[in-house]
Order: structure tokens, then sequence, then C-alpha cells
């Protein structure tokens, strides 16, 4: 059997790409020009720092997701939730409901149409994907990744911090991922990468909500009656 991240992706797409995506953004040179850039080092620390003292967060998404064979782009949105250490809960809404659960020991995911839900234990999750570890509050960024500005643009039209991550082990997943930068609060706003496949997709944040004490209760996840369980080794 497939491993679970096959299964995993397709809350990302209808093929096999990864969980983080492509967005174009557009940027303002006037913008680019008066705002004062801050050296990359400084970003990456103070965004580093930003996620270290997260105990939870919660925000809601939009994802866009563009398949380059069928020249087809879906839209999806839901909430995500995270709580360190390693406990995910990305909940789509529209236009249908299907739930990634990760806990710290297990990983869910339900596929309410199909009437399945796939269950692997997480540690292989987290050793395998950087941006998960990451979000999850076990990963650093500088130590999977080569960290830059956008060229030409360092700042979107907002003032905010376009970075662009190179994985320092190459994979087929992505050849680099970009990240908007809050400027202020240094959180990360936008993400998104292409495949191998030339597919892309973009996640976009709002409404994010920090440390607001969520439950254990929340990443654990019970088969509704009727539902098959596929175990993935």
């Amino acid at each position: 059997m497939r491993n679970l991240f096959i299964k995993i992706n397709k809350l990302f797409t209808v093929t096999e790409i990864s969980f983080f995506l492509i967005l174009s953004l557009l940027a303002c040179p006037a913008i680019v020009l008066s705002e004062e850039i801050q050296p990359v080092d400084n970003v990456i620390e103070k965004l580093q720092r930003s996620y270290d003292q997260i105990k939870d967060l919660r925000a809601d998404f939009i994802q866009e997701t563009t398949i380059r064979a069928m020249k087809k782009t879906q839209r999806e949105s839901g909430e995500v939730f995270f709580k360190n250490p390693k406990n995910m809960l990305w909940k789509y809404l529209k236009p249908e409901g299907k739930k990634l659960i990760i806990s710290s020991r297990k990983a869910w995911l339900y596929l309410p149409q199909e009437k399945v839900v796939y269950v692997q234990k997480s540690d292989s999750i987290f050793q395998s994907k950087f941006l998960i570890n990451f979000f999850s509050g076990s990963g650093k960024l500088k130590d999977d990744f080569i960290i830059q500005f956008s060229q030409p643009n360092a700042l979107d039209q907002h003032g905010n911090y376009q970075l662009v991550l190179s994985p320092k082990q190459k994979t087929a997943a992505c050849n680099s991922i970009q990240l908007t930068v809050d400027k202020d609060q240094f959180y990360i706003s936008r993400l998104s990468f292409d495949d191998a496949m030339g597919n892309s997709t973009s996640l976009q944040f709002s409404n994010i909500r920090r440390n607001k004490g969520l439950t254990e209760k929340l990443f654990q996840f019970k088969p509704p009656v009727g539902v098959q369980v596929l175990e993935v080794p």
C-alpha cells in the first residue's frame, strides 16, 4: 500500500502533490524602494521565534490548486489548527468536507465522501516533511532550507517579506517554497510551491489567532460507524 502521504495529498489536489504550494504575488516597486528591508537572517530569526512562542494557533485558509495536465484550478477553504508539540488539524469545509488530523502518535486522513479513513503512525510523517515539522513546533527552517529573499522584489505590495526556501535535500515534491511573512507579527500569511509535475497550489491564511488554549481532544479522531478504516504501514 502506498504511503499515507500519497493519500493525504488528496487533500491538496486530485493528483500526487505535497502539502504546500504556489501563489503568484504582485509587488509594487515604489513600496519596495520606500520600505527598509531587514537582513534575511533577521527575518528568519524573527519568524522562527514567532512560531517557537506559539502554544497553539487557529486560522482560516483558502487553497487554490492548479492541475497542469487538466488546465483546471480547484479552490477549497476551511480551518487549520496547530497545537505544540506535534498536533495539527486541517478541516476542509468547502466545497467538500474532509479532515487531516495529526497527533503526536497517529495521523488520520478522513474522506467522508468515500467513507474511508487512512491511519498511520505519525512518526514517519514528521520525519519526512520539512514544513510539517516547523508548523508543529519541532523543526528549524534553517536546518532544512537555504533561505533567500524573492527576486526581484523582497517585499510585496503591503511591505510584507517574500522569501524563497530551497530544500537542502532535493525531492521530487518541490523545487522551492515561497513564503510571505507578515512584516509586523512575523507569521506566515501565504505559502506556495510547484511540484515536479508542474502542478501548483497556494495557501493563504487569515483570521489568525494564537495561544487560545486549544485542547488535545481536538486532535483525536474516532471513525464514524460504517466508515472503512485502513491501516497504512
